[in-house]
């Protein structure tokens, strides 16, 4: 049963904690006032990442990993309030972006939260809560070789992806030797064309606008006069094998180079000499290893409104349990109330298949539960407005509705007039298009709203992750003179302490409870303790003063255990997780 719109909002909100505060943030002067209009370089993240830990030291660290393989260290911010315990005994999220060098705004995104979190704690109690309670780990750029790439040289909306490993992608023995040249040197990189005899060609100028090209069937050429040829990506060809732009700086996936799935390049392209192959997966699979407290994992790539999750390959749908699959829905499914025209996708059945992805590694590898966002969604310009409004469809092309925008909200800033230049192949040819940041970037000001509300999609995950209380603790005569001791622990958020997927597969070690007090004899004790017949629980077999929990505590959920004891005093009951910390029970017989 679908919810109305409003109801799905407020629900997301309540659970994640995130109510409207009394007065709006327009109405306050930042006090770390950063520009969110813009994109930032590699230099310019860094720059934001040493900001927000000098302003704020006691709340957030800044250390580097890596170094990336062109040798740029990777800023990498902890935000953790010491004062409210360890980073190790709280439950902790990872956040990052710009795995793709190109995905730039997934950089922008990452720092948000950071910021924001930052910015409104002892403000906003939602955020207070979470900077105490939880840890939050954030590397805005995975590829900073590739973002600074795609920041000072000549490339598209699609190109500087790779890292920048040299790379060779034709096998012709040499590396990174035929890239797509920038014939004019304005610094774009944009398409050929160029004119022909009538009827000789497979394009003609659009009647209504001749900047688009439009395409002529085979048997209607001679007829519209077809006199255009698309000649591709400004470029020649480097070292005369015929071929053009085939292999440019690196030429691999970084997003294809975990170990969960991970297939060898000649079955999923990109994916390098085997898993952690490259300098910053290796660190970032090492950091992410040592600290099992990590319970949520969210990643920001590019374009294409989604809130995608594993399985990337039919064939690990078993890492996906029934209860893991309702704790995803439920946390994405507000996700879509958040983040107005994004979906719930699944990646291998909604987009395409994914071997060695990231989230899949920590999903699967890890039984982190684990989303990767798209985070700019063209639908957000071309879907507005009432019937009859210029940027309504209807038999507009994509690339129509792209020059409408251009011309009416950008005032042509973003596309490049066809105009001719001299190739040394094909002679006199024209180049023009859209500009790299138009397409799969938002225009600069949309970007705030971009990553704001992607920020508080992670905030309202990482609300979810779980947190563990005593419900109750109750102590009633026994038989022969003992005492029978039942304690509830209750998870109040969805996310368990320990997700069926990693229970099913064996990752990370069980929850583990133990009972301890002097002059206190455990004779025995168990799980599944049934809330009326106190003799009703599952008894095991040695070391009942010492109970594995495999399933941890469920979300929203809760998990009841029984002793019979014999003795007197005071008594603990400890339930220790890997991923919500120590909780302590107590009481005395």
């Amino acid at each position: 049963m679908t919810r109305p719109l409003i109801s799905l909002l407020l629900g997301a909100l309540a659970l994640a904690g995130l109510a409207a505060p009394a007065s709006a943030q327009s109405d306050r002067t930042p006090a770390i006032d950063i520009a969110w209009n813009r994109f930032y370089n590699y230099d310019g993240i860094v720059a934001l990442c040493e900001r927000l830990a000098s302003e704020r030291p006691e709340l957030c660290r800044l250390e580097y990993i890596g170094p990336s393989e062109e040798g740029r260290p990777m800023p990498l911010l902890t935000l953790n309030n010491e004062s409210t315990g360890a980073e190790h005994t709280k439950s902790a999220m990872w956040i990052d972006g710009n795995i793709h060098g190109n995905e730039v705004q997934g950089g922008e995104a990452a720092v948000y939260a950071a910021w924001y979190l930052l910015e409104r704690y002892g403000e906003l109690p939602a955020v207070t809560e979470l900077v105490d309670e939880r840890v939050f780990y954030i590397l805005p750029m995975v590829n900073p070789d590739g973002r600074q790439f795609w920041f000072t040289d000549p490339n598209t909306p699609h190109s500087s992806r790779s890292g920048k490993r040299p790379t060779d992608n034709d096998n012709d023995g040499l590396f990174d030797e035929d890239g797509p040249d920038d014939l004019d040197g304005d610094g774009e990189l944009v398409t050929m064309r160029k004119q022909v005899e009538p009827g000789t060609g497979s394009y003609r100028l659009h009647p209504d606008d001749p900047r688009i090209m439009q395409r002529v069937p085979n048997d209607k050429r001679k007829a519209w006069g077809a006199d255009w040829v698309l000649l591709g990506q400004e470029g020649f060809d480097n070292d005369g094998d015929g071929r053009v732009n085939e292999d440019g700086p690196g030429g691999y996936d970084m997003n294809r180079n975990w170990p969960a799935g991970w297939m060898p390049n000649y079955i999923q392209y990109g994916a390098g000499d085997w898993p952690f192959s490259y300098n910053e997966t290796a660190a970032i699979g090492e950091f992410i290893a040592a600290r099992p407290n990590i319970a949520a994992v969210q990643s920001f790539h590019n374009a294409g409104g989604m809130i995608l999750r594993g399985p990337g390959s039919p064939t690990r749908s078993d890492f996906y349990p029934g209860t893991d699959r309702q704790v995803y829905d439920a946390i994405a499914n507000d996700g879509e109330g958040i983040l107005p025209f994004y979906r719930n996708m699944v990646i291998h059945a909604d987009l395409y298949t994914v071997h060695g992805g990231f989230v899949n590694w920590t999903g699967e590898g890890l039984g982190i539960i684990s989303f990767t966002n798209e985070l700019w969604n063209s639908e957000q310009i071309y879907s507005f407005g009432a019937e009859g409004n210029p940027f309504e469809q209807g038999e507009r092309s994509y690339e129509e509705l792209q020059h409408l925008f251009d011309d009416l909200v950008m005032l042509g800033e973003t596309y490049v007039d066809w105009h001719e230049v001299e190739h040394p192949d094909y002679g006199t040819v024209e180049v023009g298009g859209f500009r790299k940041m138009q397409g799969r970037t938002p225009p600069a000001f949309m970007i705030e709203e971009m990553i704001h509300r992607n920020a508080v999609f992670c905030l309202f995950h990482a609300a979810q992750m779980p947190k563990v209380s005593v419900e109750s603790v109750q102590v009633d005569d026994g038989p022969g003179g003992s005492k029978i001791v039942t304690v509830s622990f209750h998870n109040e958020r969805w996310i368990p302490t320990r997700t069926a997927a990693a229970n099913n597969k064996n990752i990370g070690r069980p929850d583990i409870v133990t009972f301890a007090g002097s002059g206190i004899t455990v004779v025995a004790g168990g799980p599944d303790a049934d809330r009326f017949d106190l003799a009703d629980f599952d008894a095991v077999e040695h070391e009942p003063q010492r109970l594995l929990l495999d399933g941890g505590v469920p979300g929203h959920g809760r998990t009841r255990l029984r002793w019979i004891v014999r003795g007197s005093g005071d008594f603990t009951v400890t339930l220790d997780t890997q991923k919500a910390g120590t909780v302590v029970a107590s009481g005395s017989l």
